[in-house]
């Protein structure tokens, strides 16, 4: 039925207005084709596959079934970019998150930042391509056409039913998100430490705003966004069974909030068909595969952004040095409102301060802004509109060297690798994201020795700010100034295998390492995680027949069986070693001082069966042990063997012990022999759902991060694997298997809210279905159309 009439005159007066603020044409706009109309068939967990005539009716899908499972995930998402998070989620005083965050968009809405990516050739390069911007407005439409023929007061989900943040969506709210995307590795990962900059006082150095966020930045080894990571293999023809090519997608994302997977199959026929999924609020496929090639994403090593010293003006901290020219800094006031403790609202103000380089940072210990220094930093994906052009030309690649041409082209991802494979049996590895252009001529001219040690620690380049000579400079082959152009950047081609786990690019064949590549972009000849040692271990093991698994090479069932054979590389390692130790010392003394009984600790150690299956006892006694400091290793690391070394336990280090006395203590009033599905469990309704998986720390492939409760257990996964798919390329089409661990809706009173992750409970699958006779063959599946012009194409198909 059609809405309305004084409903629909009121939405678009409300869309009339917001485009008269802000420049960008109407998000309810019909497009040029006379209206929007999608087919929607959504098979078994909800999974939608969606087809259109044209990429904004195309949009418009995506963004009626977002709607329809995960609305409040995207309104609470614009809420954010919209710096609008104190006035209605609240704040505790003016150094609370939502306050801090709403300071640091309202800075970016006030500068006009997300207008800015839309100026330009609409190319894909310069500014994003017309088919893109179809894309984004019919998604708008999409959304908007769902909540008011819904109405937010009859919305099912309980978390924002009848909620005044609950509102249309408009085209620049996409690109607010879309920008936020990109900086977060950069710019907002050290947003508290860009708030809190404020120039010295009389009194000493000002800071009005703890930068707690920015302290774990800096404190951080590499690059990666806090909370995510990934396990990816490329598998090509002398891998596999069939001699095409294969790909195992392992995102670790959040399973909460506006960071999860969305699973879809999005068709413009003719022009783009692809399976896989995206975050949520996203209008297109970011991990997947089409008919002949597949690919996926780990989060890569590189920095995103460079410090600059600043050498200040004697007797003016806002003006500093440039060539022996002093240059006066950039002020911004932004005011957010922030509600009163006896009702209402209070404003928040903050000034901002900006450099020709970007803004002015505060880390105190680190980059403490002083009368004679302070530091900015280049934040090299604040510019970055090219990403969802990328992915959509990434789409309709047909061999990893066209997919590499797309990437050369568009330099687009933001924090990622990519590993893929196509039907030909070639697999790709590369880090061609966006790095800052800091080569190791720079590095060596323009950072000054007392930060020398960080870079060669941690990559973080301290440049020296005074010289423009220590400017990012522009390599010829990149796209934009300031970024490492293709030909500094890792890549591997190979016909059997490439693998990452979040190490850095070195290891991606350890037959064929990259080396020589700028130090920004991630360490080169050490040591590598567990995690990564074993993802290593698993791909050779079964090419040699050696695992335990029937035949060699890969078949789609045998990548699953590896993803989920839940292997603990850690024990497998040391476990033995480590119970001979505890049996010849049945007490020991915990951090705190306590003596501690271990001989229970002895038994759920020994009958470990190094699984981190449901059904595995005593590995969360493990999993604590190794949190508590546990892995202490009598071996060096040897460059000439990196998989296999170091691999001995110390157990004559007297820290060993200590941390099995602490694990103990930790899990008193759990049992030490507990089943793992007893005591790790994921909410969904009334029922807790057992989950398998564990941490990195320990050498789990299949990562699961979940905080431990005293005397309860672990009762809520944080993150871990996310959207999982083993998908297998040959000459009749894709096939393979995937699934979404934590289902495909927020919602707790949908369908789909819990399906997948019972299934992934017990180590279940759903199918890849691209193929007409895929999707046909699901017996679930339901058909209906969604639309908005003409006729109003609602309607069951």
């Amino acid at each position: 039925m059609r809405p309305k009439p004084v409903c629909a005159l009121l939405t678009a007066l409300a869309t009339a207005v917001s485009t008269l603020a802000v420049g960008v044409p109407s998000a309810t706009a019909r497009h040029r084709d006379g209206g929007y109309s999608a087919e929607i068939r959504r098979a078994s967990y909800g999974v939608p596959h969606i087809t259109a005539r044209s990429f904004a009716s195309l949009g418009f899908g995506v963004g009626h079934v977002q709607a329809e499972d995960n609305i409040c995930v995207i309104a609470e998402r614009a809420v954010t970019v919209n710096a609008e998070r104190s006035r209605h989620f609240g704040a505790a005083g003016p150094t609370d998150p939502n306050v801090r965050s709403d300071l640091f968009f309202r800075k970016a809405i006030d500068d006009g930042t997300a207008q800015r990516l839309l100026r330009g050739p609409r190319d894909g390069v310069r500014s994003p391509s017309n088919e893109v911007r179809d894309q984004i407005r019919g998604f708008v439409a999409g959304y908007n056409h769902y909540l008011r023929r819904t109405g937010a007061a009859n919305l099912t989900d309980p978390a924002c039913r009848g909620k005044p943040w609950v509102r249309p969506l408009t085209e620049l709210d996409m690109w607010r998100m879309s920008w936020d995307s990109m900086v977060r590795a950069g710019s907002r990962a050290v947003l508290d430490g860009i708030v809190a900059a404020a120039p010295p006082t009389a009194t000493g150095p000002a800071a009005v705003l703890d930068a707690p966020g920015a302290a774990a930045v800096v404190a951080a080894s590499d690059g990666a966004p806090a909370g995510v990571g990934s396990n990816a293999y490329g598998l090509g023809a002398r891998a596999t069974t069939h001699g095409g090519g294969m790909v195992l997608a392992n995102p670790h994302f959040p399973w909460e909030g506006e960071d999860r997977f969305y699973r879809m199959h999005l068709k413009v026929p003719g022009r783009y068909d692809v399976e896989g999924a995206a975050l949520i609020g996203d209008p297109i496929i970011e991990i997947g595969h089409n008919g002949k090639v597949a690919w996926s994403h780990t989060v890569s090593t590189a920095r995103r952004f460079v410090w600059h010293r600043l050498a200040l003006v004697p007797g003016d901290p806002t003006s500093y040095y440039l060539d022996g020219r002093a240059r006066k800094m950039t002020t911004r006031t932004v005011s957010v409102r922030v509600p009163a403790p006896g009702g209402g609202t209070v404003p928040v103000s903050r000034t901002f301060h900006d450099t020709h380089f970007g803004p002015v940072v505060v880390v105190p210990g680190t980059f403490d802004w002083s009368d004679t220094a302070a530091y900015a930093i280049t934040d090299v994906n604040a510019g970055n509109n090219r990403a969802f052009d990328g992915w959509l030309e990434m789409g309709r690649a047909k061999t990893v060297r066209e997919l590499k041409r797309v990437l050369d082209r568009h330099q687009f991802l933001p924090w990622v690798n990519v590993i893929a494979a196509d039907s030909r049996g070639e697999a790709l590895y590369a880090d061609h994201s966006v790095v800052p252009r800091v080569t190791d001529e720079l590095a060596a001219a323009c950072i000054p020795a007392p930060f020398r040690p960080l870079y060669a620690a941690s990559g973080q380049a301290v440049l020296d700010g005074s010289r423009s000579a220590c400017a990012l400079g522009r390599d010829p082959d990149a796209v934009v100034p300031g970024i490492l152009g293709p030909a500094n950047l890792p890549i591997r081609f190979r016909a059997d295998y490439v693998t990452n786990s979040n190490d850095s690019h070195w290891l991606a064949n350890p037959q064929a390492p990259l080396e020589g590549y700028p130090r920004i972009i991630g360490p080169e000849r050490t040591e590598r995680s567990l995690r990564t040692r074993l993802g290593v271990e698993q791909v050779r093991q079964r090419l040699a027949g050696t695992d335990g698994l029937p035949g060699r090479g890969y078949t789609a069932s045998r990548l699953w069986q590896t993803v989920f054979g839940n292997r603990a590389y850690g024990g497998e390692l040391f476990r033995d070693d480590l119970v001979a130790l505890c049996v010849a010392n049945p007490t020991a003394t915990a951090s705190d001082g306590s003596t501690v009984d271990l001989r229970p600790a002895c038994r759920a150690l020994r009958g470990w069966d190094l699984r981190v299956d449901v059904g595995s006892r005593g590995a969360h006694l493990f999993t604590e042990f190794v949190l508590a400091g546990g892995i202490r290793f009598a071996d060096a690391f040897d460059a000439a063997d990196p998989v296999r070394t170091p691999s001995r336990l110390d157990t004559a280090d007297p820290r060993v012990l200590t941390a099995l006395a602490d694990a103990v203590r930790g899990l008193a009033g759990i049992p030490l022999d507990a089943r793992l599905g007893d005591v790790q469990t994921e909410p969904r309704g009334d029922r807790r759902v057992p989950i398998h998986g564990g941490r990195a720390e320990a050498g789990v492939f299949n990562m699961i991060v979940n905080p431990l409760t005293p005397g309860d257990g672990y009762r809520k996964v944080v993150h871990g694997s996310s959207f999982v798919m083993a998908v297998e390329l040959g000459r009749t089409g894709p096939s393979g298997r995937q699934i979404l661990t934590y289902s495909q809706s927020a919602n707790p009173n949908s369908p789909w809210y819990g399906d997948q992750t019972r299934l992934y409970s017990g180590k279940g699958w759903d199918t890849i279905k691209y193929t007409e006779a895929q999707i046909e063959a699901d017996p679930n599946l339901r058909t209906y159309r969604v639309g908005e012009g003409p006729g109003d194409a609602d309607r069951p198909g």
